[in-house]
């Protein structure tokens, strides 16, 4: 996961599960199966929130900045505030 993303979670007060699929042995595998579900070339990092597929860095930063990010975090229980 990229050092923004991780930071924005953590200035949250999440503590992500994170999977590095460059230093992983199954990396590549999980890169391809990401590019089935996603349908194309997936940009990483991609986000799954309490099991579902947010998507990427954009997504995610448009999430905080529309206000919807925190309650998905909130609903997965992730965060507790």
């Amino acid at each position: 996961m990229c050092h923004a993303m991780k930071r924005l979670f953590c200035e949250l007060g999440v503590s992500p599960m994170v999977y590095e699929l460059d230093q992983d042995p199954n990396g590549k595998g999980m890169e391809r199966a990401l590019s089935k579900l996603i349908g194309n070339s997936p940009a990483i990092p991609v986000v799954f929130i309490g099991g579902e597929l947010i998507g990427s860095m954009d997504r995610v930063m448009a999430s905080h900045i529309n206000g919807t990010l925190v309650p998905l975090l909130k609903d997965a229980g992730a965060l507790w505030l």
